[in-house]
């Protein structure tokens, strides 16, 4: 059995419904009972046969609504691996690390064109640090307080997933410096992050080898379901760059949120109009089960 999971908070009509049952049933999907998450919210569709044309036959067609088509079995998550910047986080740290050096155009658009795949993500990176050499150190802390918030439902997402026993780990191709104090805040049970290099109190433009890269956040995806004696279908990753498309490939679920062009096309799931709830509604959680502090 498959399950399609329509979320639109506070705009989910029972006609969407109806009209996303007669697609299912026009792509020979064979649709069979559905309930709500949380009426208005969010809602699920069991469906029998074909996930990828319920996919082509769901996807994109209700306005401001995103679909989640997965199998029923594993639903719930026991792992959960996620990207940092522009997914749990609202900004790219290094950009804004840029700004207070006066060149976060220059940096930015590298920023960008490596998230869309354009560039080799390690020689970017590698670029934009050494155009950030002698920025101070002091700096990192100041970017930290003023510029880097949480995105909408993230709190609630990672907390909530731990409270149900699941492991949350947190991916960057960013910096420790800003990776180790947003997982305490949200609760993850560990970062992996880049390590900025520093010499007489300011940044020496290098990065500690090897860069944490697409590669990086694969193995770590995989090493963590070896070592929680899981099966792939138990995992979650959730990513917005080309370096995140190894990992939400070999996810159980792997979901681009609010993604690069590239991303969103080769994920098996995309949020495109809400906030990380979406993936606790995807995991069948309603509102009711949600750790909201």
């Amino acid at each position: 059995m498959f399950i399609a999971t329509l979320i639109a908070p506070g705009r989910l009509t029972a006609a969407d419904i109806s009209n996303a049952r007669d697609r299912l049933a026009a792509a020979e999907c064979a649709p069979v009972a559905w309930e709500w998450l949380d009426e208005g919210d969010a809602a699920d569709i069991a469906f029998r046969t074909a996930p990828d044309a319920a996919r082509t036959a769901l996807e994109g067609v209700f306005a401001g609504v995103d679909v989640v088509v997965q199998s029923n079995h594993a639903r719930q998550k026991a792992l959960l691996v996620a990207d940092m910047d522009s997914t749990m986080i609202t900004v790219e740290c290094i950009d804004e690390l840029a700004d207070y050096a006066g060149i976060k155009p220059q940096i930015a658009a590298i920023t960008e064109a490596a998230m869309r795949g354009e560039l080799d993500f390690e020689g970017a990176l590698d670029a934009r640090v050494a155009l950030l050499k002698g920025l101070s150190e002091s700096v990192i802390e100041t970017c930290l307080a003023e510029r880097v918030r949480d995105m909408g439902g993230a709190e609630t997402l990672i907390r909530t997933f731990r409270a149900r026993g699941g492991t949350a780990i947190l991916v960057s191709g960013g910096f420790t410096r800003f990776a180790e104090p947003v997982a305490a805040r949200l609760g993850f049970n560990r970062a992996v992050a880049n390590r900025l290099e520093l010499a007489d109190g300011a940044l020496s433009g290098t990065v500690t080898k090897p860069i944490v890269g697409a590669q990086t956040k694969l193995d770590t995806l995989q090493a963590a379901t070896a070592e929680l004696g899981l099966s792939p279908a138990q995992t979650l990753a959730v990513g917005d760059g080309a370096n995140d498309l190894a990992m939400i490939g070999a996810a159980g679920l792997g979901v681009a949120y609010h993604a690069k062009p590239v991303v969103a096309a080769a994920a098996a799931a995309r949020i495109d109009h809400n906030d990380l709830t979406a993936l606790l509604y995807a995991q069948g959680i309603p509102k009711s089960e949600w750790v909201i502090s």
